[in-house]
């Protein structure tokens, strides 16, 4: 563990030294995010409420996902392919640490940063320009364990995702397919609330919702009681199921590696 904190700490110090790119991110993510609240005040129209999401939480959902795109890496992550073709992978398995904890202590490592000097900072100036919804008591609680959960989730996919690496020499064009995907099937375009009850049903047989979906609806109080702990329980189980592919696919990968004299 001592190895995996240390890892995850020199990340965090890498990731503190692109400011520029951090406080561009910033930028970008403000804009759209003020952009798509306006689009959907006004698809709104009259009413105040749809799906049990009020006009307010509507706003704040633009706001927090918008918020954590860096957090969960919602568009792209492609280092561990880009390791393996680069040959670096060779140093990676040879180091005194498992391969997916030594890619998952580097990615909590700019998680974090993404969060704190991305998220929070976004979420702050919408409270600042804007009438948003903010949880209370409990909420917060739950919060934090989902956006945990959420991103441990979001990891495991995006490690399984890009071990394809050692199959495809177009393994990027297969990983933007997927990141294509997850933005309709996460809820990060719209609400899954807001889209007709089967497909949200395909959405929930995918590890998707559980990223950025759930920590929505967590955050607005619209999962509650056995709701809120079947959200939960749905992050960890995806997480196991995930983590568990990842390790049998890493298995096979490295054997052909070796084999092909990687």
């Amino acid at each position: 563990m001592r190895l995996f904190f240390e890892l995850c700490k020199r990340s965090i110090q890498r990731q503190l030294t692109y400011r520029a790119a951090i406080v561009a991110g910033l930028l970008t993510n403000f804009f759209f995010g003020i952009l798509r609240a306006a689009i959907l005040t006004a698809l709104y129209g009259p009413r105040t409420e749809v799906a049990g999401i009020s006009i307010q939480g509507a706003v704040t959902y633009t706001g927090l996902s918008q918020a954590i795109i860096g957090f969960l890496s919602l568009f792209s992550w492609y280092q561990i392919i880009n390791s393996v073709y680069t040959g670096d992978v060779a140093s990676d398995l040879l180091k005194p640490m498992n391969y997916f904890s030594l890619w998952m202590a580097q990615d909590l490592g700019r998680a974090v940063v993404d969060l704190f000097l991305r998220g929070f900072t976004l979420m702050l100036a919408y409270a600042l320009l804007m009438n948003i919804s903010t949880p209370t008591g409990w909420q917060w609680a739950a919060l934090v364990i989902s956006l945990f959960l959420a991103w441990l989730v979001s990891f495991s996919w995006r490690f399984l995702v890009n071990l394809v690496s050692f199959w495809s020499p177009n393994a990027i064009g297969i990983g933007r397919l997927f990141f294509l995907l997850s933005w309709f099937m996460s809820g990060f375009l719209m609400p899954l609330r807001f889209f007709p009850e089967w497909v949200s049903h395909i959405c929930y047989l995918t590890p998707f919702p559980y990223t950025v979906n759930t920590v929505i609806e967590v955050y607005l109080g619209v999962v509650k009681g056995p709701a809120l702990i079947q959200a939960l329980l749905g992050q960890i189980l995806w997480a196991g199921i995930l983590i568990l592919a990842g390790q049998i696919a890493l298995k096979a990968g490295v054997r052909r590696l070796v084999i092909l004299g990687g």
